[in-house]
């Protein structure tokens, strides 16, 4: 059984968003997801998936997308992004699952989830309003670092009643490279942290590779063109 990641997928099937208007690297990108994903992914595995799922501005519009991602092999671990505005509550968002049978979703939000040989943490992270409110920024970072404090205590637990702990990974959607995020990973121990969000230009702000025992790895589906990222350790 594997573990793999892709952030940023943007799909707009219940509404019209095309993102081939960002550059045309972005045509047809459903179906190249699609096929990247049905080679490598088994119904056993699991896709994590960073936020900016979907450009439904509302739940009913978001139907077909999650019908999209739900059909596709694996369980499916979620988070928010920036511009997954049908988010309101996990509660609505839990109960929207079960009322379409998205049997194959669940949401990473306040907790944590044990699979394979890690442990799943996360929050969206954050990085700037629009109007660069740097108030309210400096308030929503505080904010989403306490969430990422709460996943992480959660996936202690775990470990906790376990003889052979369990690395610990995090997904945000932002880069984890403002505020506190990394001090805070570097306190719990993580391994490894994944992150989308950037785009386009945005990709040479890219931060990969091992710093301070963790390693950070972009998954943004434009980044690794389509493809899905492995998460599983070498043994």
């Amino acid at each position: 059984m594997g573990i793999y990641a892709i952030s940023d997928l943007h799909l707009s099937f219940g509404v019209d968003k095309p993102m081939n208007i960002f550059g045309i690297g972005w045509e047809n990108y459903e179906d190249k997801i699609a096929i990247n994903w049905k080679n490598k992914v088994k119904d056993t595995d699991t896709v994590i998936i960073p936020g900016d799922i979907s450009w439904g501005m509302t739940l009913k519009e978001t139907v077909k997308d999650f019908n999209y991602i739900n059909d596709l092999p694996g369980q499916k671990i979620i988070l928010r992004g920036n511009h997954d505005y049908y988010f309101s509550t996990v509660t609505k968002l839990n109960k929207f699952f079960i009322e379409n049978n998205f049997s194959s979703i669940k949401i990473l939000h306040n907790n944590s989830y044990e699979v394979e040989d890690l442990i799943i943490c996360g929050t969206r992270g954050w990085g700037k309003t629009e109007k660069s409110d740097k108030v309210l920024d400096k308030k929503i970072i505080a904010r989403e670092e306490n969430r990422l404090i709460l996943s992480l205590e959660s996936g202690l637990k775990i470990n906790e009643g376990l003889e052979n702990k369990k690395k610990i990974i995090v997904a945000m959607h932002f880069p984890p490279f403002i505020g506190k995020f990394c001090d805070i990973m570097k306190d719990y121990g993580v391994s490894k942290c994944i992150y989308g969000h950037l785009h386009g230009y945005g990709h040479f702000m890219v931060k990969e590779g091992v710093i301070d025992n963790i390693d950070y790895k972009m998954v943004s589906c434009d980044y690794t063109k389509f493809n899905l990222t492995c998460l599983t350790w070498n043994k």
